[in-house]
């Protein structure tokens, strides 16, 4: 028996039904129950699969849950909205130079476990970095044990995975254990850590960065006479970062963009001070 799980059961039952269009048999009921009066036929039990395709009407079915300590739920699903599917999907963003994928396990075996499996996946190779980066941190519970493994030009991610498989160390990977009961917090530095040419080069690599800083910029534009993103370009012409009018919001727009950019990448702080 499933236990608490056996209602959960009958969901992901019916949920496949809904989106393969087949009603399953009923299991179980070669013979049906002299109790019930089935006669009118308003009820009925399913000898075999039955098609049960979109139509008209919104396709709608209920699993019912009882359990002998008490449990008596009722749950309605409903098919999804329709969707129409574009007939040439939408040209991807560039991605990153370089991305991090991370894996984490229970322990440290389990963690060498998933490392084997994804370099052993045959998907890997056709897969663009940045979609195996977004999959591995957003499609997939994180635990404690965490290795993080670097992806994009230059990188071999493969023999890093590998390495780690093995229990070796490898250049762009790195092993450790998350702090569970940690607290992330963003600090926003002052004026004084300005420098030349600072978040130039993820305006142009990275589109999160890049977005966030054109809102910024279009925020700003109302009380400046300059362009936010000249002065981080260091277009000719555009005033320095020397100057305290510009780079007090300069260096806001900035932090503003990299925080967006860290919760991207699913980190998101309990707090921010600066």
């Amino acid at each position: 028996h499933t236990q608490s799980a056996a209602g959960v059961a009958g969901v992901i039952k019916m949920v496949m039904a809904l989106r393969n269009g087949v009603l399953p048999r009923t299991l179980h009921a070669d013979e049906p129950t002299t109790h019930v009066d089935w006669s009118p036929g308003t009820v009925s039990l399913l000898g075999a699969g039955a098609d049960w395709a979109r139509g008209e009407r919104v396709r709608r079915c209920a699993v019912s849950s009882f359990g002998i300590s008490g449990t008596n739920a009722h749950t309605i699903l409903e098919e999804a909205p329709r969707t129409e599917v574009p007939e040439e999907a939408p040209e991807a963003p560039e991605a990153p130079a370089v991305v991090p994928w991370v894996l984490s396990a229970r322990t440290p075996g389990a963690l060498r476990g998933q490392a084997a499996r994804l370099v052993e996946s045959p998907d890997l190779v056709r897969a663009r970095p940045v979609d195996v980066a977004h999959s591995l941190l957003t499609s997939r519970a994180l635990f404690d044990h965490r290795a993080v493994v670097l992806a994009g030009p230059g990188q071999d991610p493969a023999a890093a995975l590998r390495a780690l498989a093995e229990g070796r160390s490898a250049p762009g990977a790195a092993l450790g254990v998350a702090d569970a009961d940690g607290r992330t917090v963003f600090v926003f530095p002052g004026q004084g850590s300005q420098w030349a040419g600072m978040g130039a080069r993820l305006l142009e690599e990275s589109p999160v960065f890049a977005e966030r800083l054109a809102e910024c910029a279009a925020a700003l534009s109302e009380f400046t006479d300059w362009s936010l993103l000249d002065v981080l370009r260091q277009t000719e012409g555009a005033p320095s970062l020397e100057r305290v009018d510009v780079v007090q919001p300069a260096s806001w727009a900035v932090m503003v963009s990299l925080a967006e950019l860290w919760r991207a990448h699913g980190v998101v702080p309990d707090a921010v001070i600066g």
